[in-house]
């Protein structure tokens, strides 16, 4: 199995599986649990193989959502897999301009509000770092 997030360095990539509709978000192998965790937080679904002792670990972005809002979703998670501190590479096939504006400004409009400042993890950056985009 082509794991993209190994082959590239990355923590994450996030991209259309060939032949398919079907978004992924491949994580390096031994990638930690926090970082998997965040992407199911984030909705991506999580899938091992084999089953009984996880070899190889992925998310897909939920395939009950429409197309457009399975784009959405991909997009949405990069600011705050980048502000967790992960290097993610996202194909511009699956990117959305307005819906990462849009998650960008609602995690500022959070960490503007005290409670917010409050929870953030001590070691996220203070802004989160633009969104790397490759052919």
């Amino acid at each position: 199995m082509a794991n993209l997030a190994d082959e590239y360095g990355t923590d994450v990539e996030i991209y259309i599986k060939a032949l398919t509709t079907t978004i992924h978000a491949d994580t390096p192998t031994g990638a930690p649990a926090k970082l998997h965790d965040l992407l199911e937080q984030l909705g991506l679904e999580r899938h091992e193989y084999p089953t009984d002792t996880p070899l190889y670990i992925w998310h897909t972005v939920p395939e009950h959502l429409d197309a457009d809002e399975q784009q959405r979703l991909a997009t949405r998670a990069l600011p705050a897999l980048l502000l967790a501190g992960y290097e993610v590479n996202c194909t511009p096939d699956v990117f959305d301009e307005a819906t990462y504006r849009q998650a960008v400004h609602d995690i500022r409009t959070r960490a503007g509000r005290p409670a917010a400042r409050q929870s953030a993890p001590a070691n996220s950056p203070s802004r989160p770092a633009p969104g790397r985009r490759t052919p």
